[in-house]
C-alpha cells in the first residue's frame, strides 16, 4: 500500500473511531457523570475510555478520544429529527407513496376520463345541439316559410290564399325569433296544409250507392223546431280514387279526416236529389260542387247551406 494512501484513509479511519467512541459513550451512560464539570469531566471520560479499548485490544489516541467526546457534548453524530413543516409533510408523503400511489393514480385516471369525455364529446355535443336548434330557428325554418309562401303565391288563383300564406309566415317568423319553436312549426304545417289546398282537385259527388245513404235529416238539439238536411258526399279526384279530406263537424265543432260527409243543403235541394233517386234508383245529378286547382273552396253547382256533419 502506497504512502499516499495510507495518508488519505487515515482521516477517515479517525472519524470512524470518533463515532465509535460517541457511540460507546451513548451506550454506557454510566461513564457520563454530570456532577464533573470542563475539564475535569473530560480527563476522566478520557481515561476510561482508553481502558475500554485497552481491554478490547484496541489502542485510540487520546486526540481520537478527545475529539469523541467534543463530538458528544455537540452532538454532532445525533440524528436530531425534522421539525414539522410543509416540506417534512411532502417527504413523508413521497417515502409512503407505494400505499396510496395506485389509489391516487387509479381517481387521477377516472378524473382525466371523466374530464376529457365532458369536454372533448358531452360538451360539443351539447353545443354543437345548441347551435343546431339556433340556426334552425334563425335560418331554416324561416326559410322553409318563405319556400311554402312563394308557392302558395304562384300557384293560388284567389287573393285569400297569398293573404292567408303572407299571415302566416309573418306569424311563424315572429315565433322563430322569439325562440318559440312548437309556434314556428305550426306556422309551416298551416302554410304546408294550405299549400296541399290550393293544388286539389276533385268533384263532390252524391254518394250514389246501395250501402250508403244519399241524404238524411235531423232536429238540431239548439232548435228542435227546426229541421236541417243533409246530402251525403265524397271528394273524388281526377284519377277517380276518393280523397280523404278534413272535415268539421258542425254539431260539436270537432275536425276529422274522412272520406264521406253529409252537407248541409236547403229543403229543397234535398228533394230535388230525393226525387232524382227515386226516378231510377240513381242520382243522375250526382255532381254538388267543383273544387279546382289554384283554388280554395268549392265552386257548388247547387244551393247549400253552411255546415257539414261526419257522424249520424
Amino acid at each position: 500500500m502506497s504512502t499516499t494512501t495510507a495518508t488519505e484513509k487515515a482521516p477517515l479511519d479517525e472519524v470512524m473511531l470518533a463515532m465509535d467512541v460517541v457511540d460507546t459513550l451513548r451506550h454506557r451512560q454510566d461513564l457520563v457523570e454530570r456532577e464533573l464539570l470542563g475539564e475535569a469531566r473530560e480527563k476522566q471520560l478520557i481515561d476510561r475510555l482508553r481502558e475500554i479499548y485497552h481491554q478490547q485490544g484496541i489502542e485510540v489516541t487520546d486526540a481520537v478520544l478527545a475529539e469523541g467526546v467534543k463530538a458528544l457534548d455537540e452532538s454532532r453524530f445525533t440524528y436530531t429529527p425534522p421539525k414539522p413543516g410543509f416540506g417534512v409533510s411532502l417527504a413523508k408523503l413521497y417515502v409512503s407513496r407505494k400505499k396510496w400511489g395506485p389509489a391516487a393514480i387509479g381517481v387521477i385516471l377516472l378524473l382525466t376520463i371523466g374530464l376529457g369525455g365532458y369536454f372533448l364529446a358531452y360538451k360539443p355535443f351539447q353545443d354543437a345541439q345548441v347551435e343546431g336548434a339556433r340556426v334552425e330557428l334563425s335560418e331554416k325554418l324561416p326559410a322553409q316559410m318563405d319556400a311554402l309562401y312563394q308557392t302558395v303565391f304562384e300557384e293560388t288563383k284567389v287573393q285569400q290564399a297569398a293573404t292567408n300564406a303572407e299571415a302566416l309566415r309573418e306569424r311563424g317568423k315572429t315565433a322563430a325569433a322569439e325562440g318559440n319553436r312548437p309556434g314556428a312549426e305550426q306556422a309551416i304545417t298551416q302554410l304546408t296544409a294550405l299549400r296541399d289546398r290550393i293544388r286539389q282537385a276533385y268533384q263532390l259527388k252524391i254518394v250514389n250507392r246501395q250501402d250508403q245513404k244519399t241524404g238524411f235529416w235531423t232536429f238540431p238539439e239548439v232548435n228542435t223546431a227546426a229541421t236541417n238536411y243533409y246530402v251525403v258526399v265524397e271528394a273524388v279526384g281526377d284519377d277517380g280514387k276518393a280523397l280523404t279530406l278534413p272535415v268539421t263537424n258542425e254539431e260539436n265543432g270537432q275536425t276529422e279526416n274522412v272520406a264521406i260527409w253529409g252537407v248541409r243543403v236547403p229543403e229543397s235541394t234535398y228533394k230535388a236529389v230525393e226525387a232524382d233517386k227515386k226516378d231510377d234508383g240513381i242520382v243522375q245529378r250526382n255532381v254538388l260542387g267543383i273544387k279546382e286547382y289554384g283554388f280554395l273552396d268549392v265552386d257548388y253547382v247547387m244551393p247549400v247551406l253552411n255546415g257539414a256533419v261526419t257522424r249520424w
